[in-house]
């Protein structure tokens, strides 16, 4: 049984977030490259059949994963994938096989937002002291930071593998900057992405946990890693609930973004007016400086509780801008009203958050798992409501970090999971082991192991 959130000691990361406002105030060969999540997406033209670079001479690689069913359908057909991307058309002669058993073929999954360089993962149990807002977890991220006898690459390489063996294909990984830290998160989260670059694209996000303004040294810092090409995003977190500097922290995170040419990720857990009011300058920023399409704005307490005029106004205004959102899914109330927000055109993903840090012993970067916690804090039933919560874990994901869907359609990129069930619904509610995954049209997991 959890304690009130009300006793003493009793905030854990749901209750924070849920009160952050008031607490504020057969393996295929391993030779084809995965297109790095930084770089613009690929289209699809000119794949009809095989890829244009084998029908220009280039000698294709090719795997034909044999007796699956995509989706989970009644009957299992072949996956042909040619230099990484689904086709059409017939295996090329010599081509690998790869035997699906009879099991469903599933796109594979996109966390928009986790916090790797902060994870404990794969290492000794940590217990944690209570706390009572941000600023406590803040104190604890940097006791045990200091504590770790691993360094942020090692812990967050083996946190990112195993999210690779549950089927992520893509993440959008927040790295903590501050002076306490310097750039050592984003770092490490670099050098973890490199040795995966075959097996997942990793987006990062300067993430200023600490405060832009209350922290001193902080904005340097970021303006550092935007200069030096380290990370792909800029952060920030709650302008008025916790930096208590509305304009002059998003004067400093849009204007590090606009001359580096980098995108924006903003943690805000303010709720209410106070909320509404950082959303409202994000927005107008965006618009300012012509960001459309590269601001994102994580968690967004502020909009569960609008009645429907309002949402339908802020989501307009979040379409007309193409500002992306992203939820945890931390509780039936907090979630994000997904459904809503795409009727105006609002890209919406979803993350895991943190894995097994100070903040919360609990996480594990299964983002089937937390596909399942989107229809448990929502109360689905439908076979398409239970499809809808895996849409938003694959292609709403995709979409946030601007990625091509893995919609197994002919020139989607070849990345899939392969699991023993019986339709998509049922997938979602069971959770079976990821079999075998897919990256780029190569094997990089099997039985639930990553494959080095």
């Amino acid at each position: 049984m959890q304690p009130s959130p009300s006793s003493p000691g009793a905030l854990s990361r749901r209750t924070m977030l849920a009160g952050a406002a008031a607490l504020a105030g057969a393996t295929a060969s391993a030779g084809t490259a995965a297109v790095p999540a930084q770089a613009a997406a690929q289209g699809t033209a000119g794949f009809a059949g095989a890829p244009a670079a084998a029908a220009a001479g280039h000698r294709a690689k090719a795997v034909v994963f044999r007796d699956v069913r995509p989706f989970g359908a009644a009957r299992p057909t072949d996956l042909v994938v040619v230099d990484g991307r689904i086709s059409a058309g017939p295996a090329p002669r010599g081509a690998k096989v790869v035997d699906g058993g009879g099991r469903v073929a599933l796109p594979s999954l996109v966390d928009a937002h986790i916090h790797p360089d902060k994870t404990t993962w794969g290492g000794s149990w940590v217990s944690r002291k209570p706390a009572s807002g941000i600023a406590d977890y803040v104190a604890q991220d940097v006791e045990l930071f200091r504590n770790q006898r691993r360094p942020v690459a090692e812990r967050a390489y083996g946190l990112m593998s195993h999210a690779v063996a549950r089927g992520t294909r893509a993440m959008r990984a927040h790295a903590d900057v501050a002076p306490a830290y310097g750039l050592a998160g984003a770092e490490g989260v670099a050098e973890a992405r490199e040795r995966l670059r075959h097996a997942l694209d990793v987006q990062i996000v300067a993430f200023p946990q600490h405060g832009v303004v209350r922290t001193p040294g902080t904005a340097a810092l970021l303006e550092r890693a935007a200069r030096e090409g380290l990370v792909d995003m800029i952060g920030g977190i709650d302008p008025i609930g916790f930096d208590h500097a509305l304009d002059e922290q998003l004067d400093l995170v849009f204007g590090i973004a606009d001359r580096h040419g980098v995108g924006v990720d903003i943690h805000l857990h303010d709720r209410g007016e106070t909320g509404l009011r950082a959303m409202r300058g994000i927005i107008d920023r965006t618009r300012a400086l012509s960001l459309a399409g590269k601001v994102t704005v994580s968690h967004v307490f502020c909009l569960p509780g609008l009645s429907d005029r309002e949402l339908g106004s802020v989501a307009a205004d979040l379409g007309d801008q193409d500002i992306a959102l992203t939820t945890v899914a931390p509780s039936d109330s907090l979630v994000l009203p997904i459904a809503r927000l795409r009727e105006h055109g609002v890209r919406v993903g979803l993350g895991s958050d943190g894995v097994r840090d100070s903040w919360s012993p609990f996480g594990n970067a299964d983002m089937l798992h937390r596909a399942h916690l989107l229809g448990w804090v929502t109360d689905v039933r439908l076979d398409d409501e239970l499809a809808e919560c895996y849409r938003v874990a694959t292609h709403g994901g995709a979409d946030v970090m601007g990625l091509a869907h893995a919609d197994l359609a002919p020139g989607a990129p070849a990345d899939f999971v392969l699991v023993r069930g019986e339709c998509l619904p049922q997938v979602v509610v069971d959770m079976p082991r990821r079999d075998v995954v897919v990256h780029g049209g190569v094997v990089v997991a099997r039985d639930g192991e990553f494959l080095d």
